[in-house]
This record gives structure tokens, sequence and C-alpha cells, in this order.
């Protein structure tokens, strides 16, 4: 698909996106308001008291991390969780608390985080607080040593600190003593009582580090609040604006989804690209849809509004067909399509009083002997028409032709309905007439059947200098046009190309859309006469006054 494809459907499905976008990001915006508000607060307790030791060790560390990791478990243990909510009297209420609690470590640290979420913001700051205390009740601690045992550590260390002082103060006289002695054994002999000393305070220190380290020993496994949990102030749950924003996201997308889907799926034929990518045939013409129809005869766009976008796009068909034919100027031309109801008669009635306008000789003939409608729109009666030519061969021509709404055109209806139709126009006597219609005009514009539904238009389109194929843009399925083109080919008929018949402005592209700067002060033929325009034409808009006016 190229950029103007996308571009394309974006412009034609624009209102299904925007309608997906509202509709998602209202129910969204309800829907939040509706929904209970989640208030969170956390605890924030510290396992083993390093920060207080001036050289810690890294096996410390590691403990720690591995103990917090532990602890972060516990928290939603059912244990954990039911010494809580019998603490607080919660009652059968404490059963919910599990799906309220979570417990993680923050990365790089010691630091253990208790995450509460309730709908009452102070009952989460309760409930976390409680449950970093139930935490450290059931973690071991210094006041649950056995007192006896510090006791008794503590009274030797104070011993070996007092032995250790006694010892340094003695070694320090006999350091004195060494600065004044003048002998070699006095000097010798007070030597000597210096290490001994000296070994003896090595010792004792040694052992005074040993009972410090064993009174310190539960820095590890050892639990303290850092932070405790504070007051929500607002709730953090719903994100009214985050939901609103994805949801509005989520609709758009798939509104934009399912039209390119659609668009995807939709084999119908709607440009003029289209036409020649599976046709093979030229788009000669593009006509917009005539709406606000009351009559028949409101049809006729090039007679009524001769100055409208429709009727221009008319003449651009007229335009066409000359180019196309410039091989045979002056014969007969077919106009058909594939399946009923898809425009053919208004079209051809249109490019009859188009080609008139121009000062050509124009014969228009009904050659739908089934459904006929081209003196409906005419406003004609069809007492005496074709079939009264075929089956009376004494009658003229003259007899059955009528006087068309603009000067150089005539009209031929059906006539009576026969009850075999393609023998009548696949007769001697039919082609006896198409011989005298065409020396009688510059061109002769046949309204035959659908292609596809009877056989009658590949009966008489062999005698036709070309054939016009009307494809309704956005309902014609490919595959139907194609077969049309198909059945015309197989019977030696030339399809001089298609016309894109109640094409949308969002297809209709540069074809018919074109401003005008003046008035519609002109003249158009009505019955030989000439009738004064209204300057009211409805479909475009007056470049100087802004008034937009509804085209039929």
């Amino acid at each position: 698909m190229e950029l103007k494809d996308i571009f394309s459907v974006i412009r034609k499905w624009w209102w299904l996106m925007l309608l997906a976008t509202l509709i998602a990001a209202v129910f969204s915006y309800f829907a939040s308001l509706s929904t209970p508000k989640l208030y969170q607060t956390s605890t924030t307790l510290m396992v083993g008291q390093f920060i207080q030791n001036p050289n810690p060790t890294g096996q410390d560390f590691y403990a720690s991390t591995q103990l917090a990791q532990t602890y972060a478990q516990m928290v939603k243990r059912q244990p954990m969780l039911t010494a809580t909510s019998a603490a607080l009297g919660m009652g059968d209420a404490g059963r919910s608390l599990g799906d309220q609690v979570s417990a993680a470590i923050i990365a790089g640290t010691q630091l253990l985080e208790i995450r509460v979420v309730d709908t009452d913001p102070k009952r989460a700051q309760v409930i976390a607080d409680e449950l970093a205390r139930q935490l450290i009740l059931q973690s071991p601690s210094p006041e649950k040593e056995t007192q006896k045992q510090r006791d008794f550590v503590t009274g030797q260390a104070e011993d070996l600190q007092n032995k250790i002082k006694e010892t340094q103060g003695a070694i320090d006289k006999l350091q004195s003593q060494l600065t004044t002695e003048t002998g070699a054994r006095g000097v010798q002999d007070l030597q000597s009582q210096i290490n001994g000393l000296q070994q003896k305070v090595t010792t004792w220190q040694g052992n005074y580090a040993s009972l410090l380290t064993f009174l310190k020993g539960g820095q590890v496994n050892f639990l303290s609040v850092v932070d405790p949990a504070p007051l929500p102030a607002r709730p953090f749950s719903p994100n009214v604006r985050l939901n609103v924003l994805l949801a509005s996201l989520v609709g758009l997308l798939l509104a934009s989804g399912g039209a390119f889907l659609l668009e995807y799926l939709d084999d119908t034929v709607k440009t003029g690209e289209d036409v020649e990518r599976h046709l093979g045939v030229p788009a000669l013409g593009a006509i917009g849809r005539i709406q606000d129809v009351e009559n028949p005869k409101d049809q006729l766009v090039t007679l009524n509004h001769p100055r409208s976008p429709i009727s221009e796009g008319y003449r651009v068909l007229r335009t066409g067909v000359q180019f196309s034919s410039v091989h045979n100027p002056g014969g007969m031309l077919m106009v058909t399509s594939a399946m009923p109801s898809e425009g053919k008669t208004t079209t051809i009635s249109n490019l009859a009083i188009s080609m008139a306008q121009a000062g050509k000789r124009v014969i228009l003939v009904d050659t739908d002997l089934r459904r006929p409608s081209v003196h409906r729109i005419m406003g004609m009666s069809n007492g005496v028409g074709l079939t009264n030519l075929i089956l009376d061969p004494n009658m003229k021509i003259e007899d059955a032709l009528q006087p068309g709404p603009v000067e150089s055109l005539s009209v031929l209806t059906s006539g009576p309905l026969p009850p075999n139709p393609a023998e009548l126009l696949g007769s001697p006597e039919m082609h006896r007439i198409m011989d005298g219609l065409q020396s009688r005009a510059d061109m002769v514009l046949f309204d035959s059947p659908p292609i596809l539904a009877v056989a009658d238009a590949s009966i008489l389109g062999g005698r036709c200098a070309g054939v016009l194929l009307v494809v309704d843009a956005g309902r014609t399925r490919t595959d139907m046009a194609r077969r049309a083109k198909e059945t015309l080919d197989q019977v030696g008929i030339k399809v001089l190309g298609v016309v894109l018949n109640k094409i949308g402005s969002r297809h209709g592209g540069s074809y018919y859309y074109y401003y005008y700067s003046s008035d519609d002060s002109g003249a158009s033929a009505s019955n030989g006469k000439v009738r004064k325009g209204t300057g009211k034409q409805r479909g475009f808009s007056w470049p100087w006054s802004g008034a937009s006016q509804k085209m039929q």
C-alpha cells in the first residue's frame, strides 16, 4: 500500500477513528471514576548494623543480603499475616492481607521495603508499621541472648583491659630506666623484662578483640526500622489521565486496524486507478452522486444545472468519448453496466444532452426492452417506440422519434414490451433500423440492459462502434466488472472505457470538483426554447458568497 493510499483510507474513515477514540476515552474516564481509590505506603527496615561498624567485611554484607531476601519472603507468609491481623484486631478482614502486601530488597543495599496497598490510607499505614514490628519480633536480637554469658564476657574484657593498661604502664617505666642505665648487663636485663611484658600485652590484646567480637555477634542478623510508613496523601490508583490516554490510543489503533482491514477486504471499484489495474481500460469520466431526486426528470443535471460540478463531469465524459472514438467519429455507441441499478440510463441521458448541447445531432435509443427507463427520465410517452418499428416494417423512423429536451436531440423510446427482447434485437429489422438511425444523426446512443443479466447487450453491441461500461463506484465488485469486460471481449465488442458513477467526493479526485467564478446566467435549451438560468446551483459553493447548495 502506497503512502497516498494510507492517507486516502484515513481521509475516508477519519470519523470512525475519531468516534472510537472518543468512546474509548469517555468509557475509560467514567470507569476510572467508579473504580475504588487505592493508597500505597511502605516501611523500610535495615538488616544488620554495618553503618555503625567502621570496618565491615564483605562476608558481613553478603550474609545480611541473604537474610534480607529471607525476610522479604517471610513478610507474605501466613504466620506473619495472621500475627499482624491479630495484633490489629482485623478479624476476617485480615485474610486478604496477602493480596495487599509485598516486600522487596532495595537493589545494592541491605534495606528491606514492605509495601501495603489499601482503600483506606490510615489503615495502609498501620498495617505496614505492624508488619515491620512483627518481623522484628520474630527475628533474633541482643536482648534475647543469655545475660549471664554476656556479663561474664564483659567482666573478662574489663579485666584484660585493666591488665593491658597496668602492663603498658610497667613497660613505660622500664623504658625510662633504660635511658639512664649505663652498664651493659643492666641494659640487657631491662630489655629482657620489656620484651616479656610486650608479649603479654600482645596476647591480652588478641583475647580482648575476640571478646569484643562475641559481644557484637548479633549485628548481622539484626532488624531495625529506618523509615516508618508515612500517611499517603493521594491515591496512586486509578490514574485517570493515564487510563484515558491508553484507552484512547487503543481505541484509535483498533479503529485504524478495522478501517484498513475493511479497505483490504473491500474489492469494489472505487477509483480510476482501480479501473485501469483490474480492467485494463481507461476511466473516461467520474460522475458524482445526484442527491435529492424527487422525480425522474431531476436526474437530468446537464439540463437543469448545466454549470454544476456533475454537469462538468458529463462534459469531461463527452470529451473522453470523442477522443476514444477518434478513428470512428460518427457512429453508434452503447452504454451498459455489469448489473442493474448502476446508473447507466441516467448516464446515457445526460451524455446525450451534453453532446446535443455541443451541437451534435444525437439520437438516444432505449433498447432495454425489459425494464425501460429513458421515457421516464425524459418525461415522454412510451406508447410508440422501438418495438413498433421492428414489428411494423412500413412504419417510418420519424414516426417513432420524439424531440428531446434540447435541440439536436431526438429520443426513441422502447415502446411496448415484447415477450422475446433478444430475438427482436438480433433481427434483420433491428439492423435496418440501426442503419437508418445512423444516417440521421452524428451519434446514436443505445441504452441497453446489464451485460451480465441478459444477452441483449451482447447481441446489440456487435453493431456499435464501442461500448461504455458504467460502474457504480464503491458498490460494483471488481470481479463483476471484470466479468462484464470479459463477456464483451468474448463477443468482439470494443470497450472504449469505464464511467465511474455515483462517486463520492473522497474518490472523485480531480475529475469533477471545480470552482466556478461566474454565475449561472447562461441559457439552457428546453424543448427548443431558451430558458434563463436561476444562478442557484446545488452541489458547489459560490466563491463570493460562501453559500452552499445541494445538487439533485
